[in-house]
């Protein structure tokens, strides 16, 4: 089954935050922590903490306790738990990149993904985390030899792996959620929220 395709762009405000704006009519807030952590609230009365580990997972804790997790696909895609949703930054593109990415078949964008886990013990979040922490004084070794700033974006993604793409009404394309449709964070047997990191 393909996953709903949500799309969202941010907006960052005056105070640093970044307002970011869902095709199916959700709001979410989101601050960046000292620690690297992103706090969140949304339109939906809802709140919690969104931490990247390693190797591009998500986990996304709630107020109430609950866990899920996320994998980023890379092209500014992020695939939730459950491989149901998949969200994708509307951010940076425009002009003939988004009309290039928007033509690919939605077959060509999905058929690559892989699914996060359903579920991780504390040993194997705390591996991740080495492996990000590791990746990150990579970075910063490498941005330190070239002489230039390195910082992640809202959403850890390089400008050139975002994509501005748009689902089609066809069989052979995935499902987009617009405002006019529902939306499967509705479903109860989800969560209610997602997004994704930054």
């Amino acid at each position: 089954m393909k996953p709903n395709v949500i799309t969202y762009k941010d907006e960052l405000l005056a105070d640093d935050s970044v307002r970011r704006a869902y095709s199916d009519g959700r709001y979410e807030w989101r601050r960046r922590l000292p620690d690297g952590r992103i706090e969140w609230r949304d339109s939906q009365g809802q709140a919690g903490m969104d931490e990247l580990l390693g190797d591009g997972i998500i986990k996304r804790t709630f107020d109430h306790g609950q866990v899920m997790y996320a994998r980023e696909q890379g092209y500014g895609r992020t695939l939730w738990s459950g491989s149901k949703v998949l969200t994708v930054n509307q951010t940076s593109f425009g002009g003939k990149i988004s009309a290039m990415l928007m033509g690919m078949r939605a077959d060509f964008l999905l058929g690559s993904l892989t699914p996060p886990p359903e579920f991780l013990r504390p040993e194997e979040e705390a591996l991740l985390r080495q492996k990000a922490a590791q990746q990150q004084q990579k970075n910063t070794d490498s941005s330190s030899v070239n002489n230039t700033d390195w910082d992640s974006d809202w959403d850890r993604e390089d400008d050139t792996e975002q994509s501005d793409w748009d689902a089609e009404d066809d069989t052979d394309q995935a499902e987009l959620v617009g405002d006019e449709q529902s939306s499967s964070f509705d479903d109860s047997n989800d969560f209610d929220d997602l997004g994704d990191f930054g």
